[in-house]
């Protein structure tokens, strides 16, 4: 029952992971503001949460069943491991992704009131990855597999990150796009990092952990979101000066 109901969760990940991860190339490339943006950027952040969820049910039945889940993994690694890979980093990485979707979209509806940020679904999120990275921290401790404490790292960083721009009183009239721009392009490096290191574990499972696998998208996303936040700095000076 539970193999089964792993696979159809399986399928759906992948369908919304991929529409996903074509939409998010339409926003990020295309002309700000215009309507294939707005259109193509739900459709992104509707399929990410649906991506995430689908993530957070997989590592629970991981964690409930890591055998009976993964059974093409039995005799290559243990269940310690496979708790903490599938498991718990798994649902660091869907909580994660939740988050960046859900909170750059409240940046953007709030964008003209800044309080409505710091609603309980918005601010429990925060919370949320928090927790999640220091398990995940904990967890890849206690199996070894120090990358975890690296991806943990970038969970701790998102929901301090988030929470201090949700506890500002008077944001900038442009740090509502950076925030923007930072969860949407975040939930985008999750989504290509979990293609790129978890599908690797099927085709190449020596691989899987290979600390490239996870820095490409990282290193790529981090450059758009520096690059994106470059010109909004330099459109904000141009406004001033004007």
């Amino acid at each position: 029952m539970e193999l089964h109901l792993f696979h159809a969760l399986i399928a759906l990940h992948i369908v919304t992971g991929s529409i996903g991860a074509i939409a998010f190339w339409v926003p990020v490339l295309g002309r700000k503001g215009g309507e294939a943006h707005r259109r193509w950027g739900r459709i992104f952040t509707i399929c990410m949460l649906a991506t995430g969820s689908c993530a957070i049910a997989m590592s629970l039945l991981t964690l409930y069943e890591p055998i009976g889940t993964h059974p093409h993994l039995e005799g290559r690694f243990d269940t310690l491991f496979i708790r903490a890979i599938f498991g718990w980093l798994m649902l660091h990485m869907g909580i994660l992704t939740v988050n960046l979707a859900w909170y750059g979209w409240e940046c953007v509806r709030n964008r003209r009131n800044h309080a409505a940020n710091a609603r309980p679904l918005n601010l429990s999120l925060q919370w949320a990855v928090l927790a999640a990275a220091i398990n995940c921290a904990i967890q890849g401790s206690i199996a070894g597999q120090y990358l975890m404490l690296g991806l943990a790292v970038v969970g701790v960083a998102t929901g301090v990150t988030n929470l201090r721009f949700i506890r500002r009183s008077r944001p900038g009239p442009l740090a509502w796009q950076r925030e923007h721009l930072k969860g949407l392009v975040g939930c985008g490096i999750s989504v290509y990092t979990a293609f790129m290191a978890f599908g690797a574990v099927r085709l190449m499972p020596e691989l899987a952990l290979h600390p490239g696998m996870w820095a490409i998208p990282l290193v790529v996303g981090l450059g758009m979101i520096l690059y994106h936040w470059w010109r909004l700095g330099a459109f904000g000076r141009r406004a001033a000066a004007s």
